[in-house]
């Protein structure tokens, strides 16, 4: 029968981020409705979707002893009204024999897997299914017939870069992923994929927390993104029993519940516009399942020739049933509640109301011997009753003939014997098989609790490491314990081999021991082995406290747990609350020195800080790639303020510089574009870590390179146009700063106020003040003469800029190869008549003259021998390295002009305002602000603490 997808949305409570940053509720809830403000206009009129399921899970709530959140108001959608609503429909529908599908969309960190899966106390859909499917199967049991059979087979697979990886199994993850087949009844489904038997909820949960951990170590060893990896649990649930006619019956119901990966919106952690954008595939399954949704409603809508492109990513060829096919279907729609999150929150709104339209087409599945049986043996009773009731004439001119009818019957009959005969021996023979499958699976699974038992009961008395994971499913799933004695930490080429194995990013194969000794445990690296405790780089032997946080290489994050300290610190009335990966990144972020207190920080700082703390571990993790792989590239965090862009006001900007340590050529990246190089990094190093020979791909492709010919900012210039407020001429020779606030160079600028003719106004012509030129024609010749000490490393150099309300920037010419480029640049500006709004442009702002370049292929080699990447990078550091005691350090970069610069700028306009004879302009405070820049004496009226005088601030003077 045909009939729509379900769809159901489900709003979470604020996270701690969230609530950090001050976020705003922009959902509401009535009915099956759900609303959505706008917060850049609350005013505005909301956004309504209708869908059948709108859950309010934000507050209204209270947690019980043992851990569940119950309703506290009738409002609240807890972890049973959803199961009642969504996953006893599932189980229904799994009883008749139809395929069912229940798949979680948000974005990452909405709540998809606390729906899906659950939390302590909360249990999920997925747990929630299975305890009651083995609670209706011991009922049915007891009632069914001796010869009714039933089968749960479970399997669990992970998708990442549209690679496919059986979580239940013990062996090697297959290089490539697992093969996706079609078959011509079945459709699409993963080759050699493990299935196990399992015949009770305990173990279906035994195997899954099997598959997460078996999930949680790839993660790690591979430097995968487990909110980008999508996750697929199925339940294969088999009926073998008589009807009530006594025929026999097979149905067979697949139950897939997909964790699908974090919706982000491409431009929020995808690339935009970079070389590399179709490079990786990491994003495809999901924006290929956007596709499939809207080829679906178009359908749904009676849009004809609709291609859907369920071929076109691995996903979406395992979902083909779900959302196209032969499948009863329900989505869960998981939503942030904050404003911080609005543009991702519509765009899952939108993407669930498309998928309210899809229709599917579910069948019972059984089994087509016993289907041909059932209906031969139905049509055979029809005609006995026929007979009975005399109606032979009528059912054999609908029949083509009685007496042909009958010798077919009776054939029919004769081969269903004999197909029911062989029937009854592949039975016998399945079930046997059946049978000894789960026994081994049930002992693998028995030993495997008996051992999660053991290490449980140990964590209770023997200090430990437990992992910390961006997501908090895969939290606390590795641990390792730090038993009496000394204990060895390398990866797998260490022999022998080490007593607690880590695999991956700058994991040495003798890394570090670990000592314990009488309960002290310490931890020493070896070597020059990378070990941070607490945010901060540790050298040497160091003692481990409880709920210390200790990063491993560069992304195995562990967090110890002594609980002989935990318990002193618990006598001593000092909190305990564990970390997070959140708290602990921050941490480190703070240690680097690129964070600072959130306390009392603006909405933007708090956006940048996350930013911050998101991105520090992917530059770290980008450069341990670069060092393995040895690409002789270096990444590095730089911060962009809103004037190093050419706006008064703004939020600070993240950028990642990528510098070629072997020629010192430099790009600056965006975010974006970062990220999806990173991705495609982790691709190359995967396969590097596989053995795969083809792991070095071609420069076009390649994310560590970028080709020389790509232009690059030297640096910037602010030239403030109050000259020509005044009708003064200017010419000035103004230093290049590049984003750090270092010098790159000099740029020579004028402007030259005129007539309508275009020649030089006379020295006696001047507006004493700016308001005099309101309603008046103004004329005036803007020059960029050239550039002096350009970095010589660029081969071609030159300007852009845009004055007054222009959006498209004036380009200069362009110059090869000197460092000392002439543009001889010259621009007539005119106006009509002055406005106020010109005015106070013309008065306060500057014109910000960025300076590009492009890098000549070798570079500035320096001719030395360092080849290989660890060297470099050392040398880099080195270079790098503060100040030492008694030397002065520089000051930092405010994304303008430097001090000396502004002095020189404001000395001269002084010098030309007071040849003038100008009495409106500010000459004492300008004179007091140029003391205060340069350092020498201030006048006598205008010094600190005078009467009258009044502080000029830097920005002030520039105006």
């Amino acid at each position: 029968m045909t009939e729509t997808v379900k769809v159901a949305v489900r709003v979470r409570p604020f996270n701690s981020r969230e609530i950090n940053r001050n976020a705003k509720l922009i959902i509401e809830m009535s009915g099956n409705q759900t609303i959505i403000k706008d917060p850049e206009n609350m005013k505005a009129e909301p956004r309504k979707f209708a869908f059948d399921y709108s859950y309010w899970s934000h507050d209204g709530f209270k947690e019980r002893a043992d851990g569940y959140n119950e309703p506290a108001s009738s409002k609240y959608a807890d972890q049973k009204k959803v199961f009642d609503d969504l996953g006893r429909g599932v189980l229904e529908n799994a009883w008749k024999g139809y395929n069912c599908s229940l798949f979680a969309y948000g974005q990452t960190g909405s709540g998809k897997s606390y729906s899906i899966i659950g939390s302590p106390g909360n249990k999920g859909i997925v747990p929630l299914v299975g305890e009651e499917l083995f609670r209706g199967l011991e009922e049915k049991r007891k009632s069914a017939a001796k010869d009714a059979d039933f089968q749960v087979h479970l399997s669990m697979m992970e998708i990442y870069n549209e690679q496919v990886r059986d979580l239940l199994s013990s062996k090697a993850a297959v290089k490539g992923g697992l093969r996706v087949r079609q078959h011509p009844a079945k459709g699409f489904y993963v080759e050699t994929l493990t299935s196990s038997p399992v015949n009770s909820f305990s173990h279906i949960e035994a195997k899954m927390n099997e598959g997460t951990t078996n999930r949680t170590i790839a993660s790690t060893n591979m430097n995968a993104t487990s909110s980008r990896a999508h996750t697929i649990v199925a339940m294969t649930f088999t009926q073998k029993e008589k009807n009530e006619a006594g025929q026999s019956m097979t149905k067979t119901s697949i139950i897939n519940i997909v964790d699908l990966a974090g919706s982000e919106r491409a431009d929020s952690t995808g690339a935009t516009g970079d070389r590399l954008k179709e490079g990786s595939a990491i994003n495809k399954s999901l924006s290929t399942l956007g596709n499939c949704i809207k080829a679906l409603a178009d359908m749904a809508g009676g849009k004809k020739n609709v291609l859907v492109p369920f071929r076109d990513s691995v996903l979406t060829k395992l979902l083909n049933n779900a959302l196209g096919g032969n499948s009863k279907t329900v989505m869960v729609a998981a939503l942030s509640p904050a404003d911080i999150n609005y543009e991702e929150t519509l765009s899952t709104l939108k993407f669930a109301d498309r998928a309210k339209a899809i229709k599917t087409s579910a069948v019972i599945n059984e089994s087509p011997t016993d289907k041909l049986i059932r209906e031969l043996r139905e049509e055979n009773q029809k005609l006995l009753e026929m007979l009975k009731a005399g109606g032979v004439g009528a059912g054999a001119a609908a029949a083509g003939g009685s007496a042909a009818s009958s010798q077919e019957v009776e054939e029919m009959k004769k081969q269903m014997e004999e197909q029911m005969a062989a029937n009854q021996r592949e039975l016998e023979e399945m079930k046997k098989s059946w049978e000894e499958k789960l026994k081994d699976s049930q002992a693998d699974s028995l030993a495997k609790l008996e051992a999660e038992k053991k290490k449980t009961e140990e964590r209770k008395v023997t200090p430990h490491f437990w992992n910390l994971s961006e997501d908090p499913a895969l939290t606390a799933m590795i641990i390792h314990f730090c038993r009496e004695g000394t204990a060895k930490i390398g990866n797998k080429n260490a022999s022998p081999a080490p007593q607690i194995l880590m695999n991956g990013l700058s994991i040495l194969k003798d890394h570090a021991t670990v000592t314990n000794k009488k309960g002290t445990v310490s931890l020493k690296p070896v070597g020059e082995a990378k070990i941070m405790v607490n945010g901060k780089v540790i050298k040497q032997d160091t003692e481990l406290h409880h709920n210390d946080r200790v990063l491993f290489g560069s992304n195995h994050l562990y967090v110890f747990h002594h609980p002989q300290d935990e318990a002193k610190q618990v006598k001593a009335g000092k909190g305990v609350e564990a970390p997070t990966y959140d708290t602990a990144q921050e941490e480190i972020a703070k240690e680097s020195g690129l964070m600072a207190n959130t306390d009392g920080k603006s909405k933007e700082d708090l956006v940048l800080q996350e930013d911050l703390v998101q991105l520090l571990p992917m530059v770290s993790e980008a450069n341990a790639m670069s060092e393995e792989l040895d690409k002789k590239v270096k990444f590095e965090i730089c911060l962009i303020s809103a004037r190093a862009r050419g706006l008064k006001e703004g939020p600070t900007e993240v950028k990642i510089k990528m510098k070629n340590l072997e020629n010192g050529n430099a790009w600056l990246l965006d975010r974006n574009n970062f990220i999806n190089r990173k991705y495609l990094m982790q691709e190359m190093y995967q396969n590097f870590m596989e053995g795969d020979t083809d792991w070095d791909v071609s420069k076009e492709k390649d994310p560590f390179w970028e080709p020389h010919t790509t232009p690059v900012m030297i640096g910037t210039v602010h030239v403030y146009m109050q000259p020509i407020a005044h009708l003064i001429d200017m010419d000035e020779n103004m230093v290049i700063m590049d984003i750090k606030g270092q010098e790159t160079g000099h740029l020579l600028i004028g402007s030259i106020p005129c007539d309508a003719k275009w020649k030089t106004l006379p020295e006696d012509v001047f507006a004493d003040d700016p308001k005099e030129l309101s309603g008046k024609a103004l004329y005036f010749k803007f020059s960029i003469k050239g550039a002096r000490g350009i970095p010589a490393n660029f081969d071609t150099t030159y300007c852009n800029y845009k004055f007054y309300t222009e959006d498209k920037p004036t380009k200069t010419k362009e110059v090869k190869g000197t460092i000392n480029p002439d543009y001889d640049h010259e621009r007539q500006i005119s106006f009509k008549s002055v406005t106020n709004q010109l005015i106070e442009y013309l008065s306060n702002d500057s014109v910000m003259i960025e300076v590009w370049g492009i890098q000549k292929e070798e570079g500035m080699k320096t001719g030395s021998e360092i080849k290989n990447t660890k060297d470099l990078m050392q040398r880099e550091k080195s270079t790098l390295a503060p100040p030492a005691a008694g030397q002065k350090t520089p000051a930092p970069a405010s994304g303008g002009q430097n001090d000396k610069q502004l002095a020189n700028q404001i000395q001269e306009q002084l010098k030309k305002a007071k040849a003038k004879g100008m009495k409106s302009v500010p000459i004492d405070e300008i004179e007091e602000t140029l003391a205060r820049l340069t350092g020498a004496e201030a006048p006598p009226a205008k010094k600190a603490g005078a009467k009258g005088g009044k502080s000029t601030s830097r920005a002030c003077v520039l105006q």
